[in-house]
Parts: structure tokens; sequence; C-alpha cells
């Protein structure tokens, strides 16, 4: 049974010869069209990993039991390489390249293609994003790497991956979230729904705190969302109860300055907040334009 679920690589007559290791680079290239697409034994010494695969973490145990099932049934599904130069680089497929290193295997059976660097990143990252035991971060890591490194527009990612564009969106969104939130949801200790309902809360020390609520209380979305808004809420009350004095006066000087009504708000810090300018006509909007533009 081993040796027949091996020998699903062999469709060329073995091991790729020296020949086609040394002269076959590019699809334009004679005895190309012979490997490339087909399913070919390579030996794992002729193999090494994509130093850019977005994967960067392999569980042990998960492994080790992949390589178990190799030992006993082989590679069920072929890894996909780049020819480079005489050697061969993962386009996708590294966890069964480790697992069968791991069992012993001294070929792989494996798809050839012939692509340039920039083809066989977004190939690793696009195949990376459709695996289903990716967390949340992970995900959006790699669609900021298709949209930054790749140079793809979310409309273009949208289309590509077949997702929703307010998908790709909310997941990038993930990664304003302080370091301490992004580990808890990669760790699976809160959800990326508690994560979008932390980032309504600007202030980082705050959202820190929330968590901190999260996993003492074991609140759930829609509990941390309204504890978001309470939170945000607070944080937002003028700032006169903070610093009034010194509000009152600035309030006061920019509404001799500019002729209109002016309102200063800060959040619980003191540190952010907004100015209103309360304008009545075209002519003060006119008017405060002029004074900046100075």
């Amino acid at each position: 049974m081993k040796d027949k679920k091996r020998a699903m690589g062999r469709g060329l007559g073995a091991i790729l010869n020296s020949e086609s290791k040394v002269s076959i680079h590019s699809a334009s290239d004679e005895g190309a069209e012979s490997f490339v697409g087909t399913i070919i034994e390579v030996p794992i010494e002729d193999i090494f990993p994509n130093p850019t695969q977005p994967r960067t973490y392999f569980d042990t145990k998960a492994l080790e039991e992949l390589s178990e099932s190799i030992k006993s049934l082989g590679v069920i599904q072929p890894i996909t390489l780049r020819k480079e130069g005489e050697k061969f680089e993962i386009i996708s497929g590294e966890r069964r390249y480790r697992a069968s290193k791991l069992a012993g295997l001294k070929s792989i059976p494996s798809y050839i293609r012939l692509v340039n660097d920039q083809e066989l990143l977004e190939m690793a990252l696009v195949e990376n994003i459709q695996r289903e035991d990716l967390d949340a971060i992970e995900i959006a890591l790699t669609y900021q790497r298709l949209l930054e490194e790749i140079g793809m527009t979310q409309e273009s990612l949208s289309k590509r991956l077949g997702k929703e564009r307010s998908t790709i969106t909310n997941s990038i969104r993930l990664l304003r979230l302080n370091p301490q939130i992004q580990n808890a949801i990669r760790r699976g200790e809160i959800s990326a729904g508690h994560g979008r309902a932390l980032l309504t809360v600007e202030d980082q020390r705050s959202q820190s705190l929330l968590l901190e609520k999260i996993l003492k209380e074991g609140l759930n979305v829609r509990q941390t969302e309204s504890a978001a808004k309470a939170l945000k809420k607070s944080s937002e009350m003028p700032g006169r109860k903070i610093v009034p004095n010194e509000i009152k006066k600035l309030q006061k000087q920019m509404e001799d300055k500019l002729a209109v009504k002016v309102e200063i708000k800060t959040n619980s810090t003191g540190k952010k907040g907004k100015i209103v300018l309360d304008f009545k006509s075209e002519k003060e909007l006119e008017a405060i334009i002029s004074y900046f533009s100075l």
C-alpha cells in the first residue's frame, strides 16, 4: 500500500534527471512543458523553504501527527515548488515538506511552477490566507502584505480572494490594536469580534483595562461593545472638570479672535480631544478659513 501511494509522483519516470535540473528555468525553455504542472517526485535535499513564507509557526505535535500519517499513507497532496537554479523553492506545502523530512522520506511528490519572485510571494500569501487554522491577526498581516508588498488594492484583493472588501478592511483594522490585545487574539483568549469592539476605544491604556475586564469577567462580544461604548462616553466628557481654567481661557481667546462660538472637548486624560467652531453663516466660515490661511 505504501509503495503505491508513494508512486503517485513518478509520472515522468522517477526523479528529475540532471539535465532538467540544470537547463530548465523558465516556461520558454526546451522541455519545460514536460514537467511544469505535472506531479514529479523531487528529492527533499533539493528543496528549500520560501524565506518570505507568511506562516512562521508550525505546531510540533501537529507535525508529528502528520509525519506518522505520511509514514503510513504517503504524501496524499503534492506540494508546489518553483525552479530556482538546480534547486526548488517551496511555494506552498511547507508543513507537508517538514513532516515528510521528519518521516524520513527522501523525495516528495510536487507540482513545479516557473514564476517570478512577486508571483511566488503572491501565491504563497494567497495560499496561506485560505487556510482554516490561521488566527485573525495572522490573516490581517497577510492581507497587509498583499496590499503593501504585492501592490494590490483592496478591491483587487477582494476579487482575488472572493471576499467582501469590508471583510478585508475590518481584518486589517485589527492591526491598530496594541500588541497586548493582538497577542490575546492570537492565543485565542479573545475573538476578533472582541478586538473590533476594543478598536472603538482609542486610548491604548483604556483598551488594556477593558481587555483585563473581558478576561476577568468573561464578557462576550456584545457585552464588550457595551462596555466600550460606556468607556468611550466617559472619556469624551468635556475637559472642564480636569483643567477648567485653562480650557475656559483658551476658548475665550479663540472666540475673541474668530468671532464665533468655540467649544473644546478633551478625553479623561486631557491629552486628546477636539475643537468645535460654531459658525452660523457662509461669511463666518470664510472668516475662519481666512484666519487659518494667514
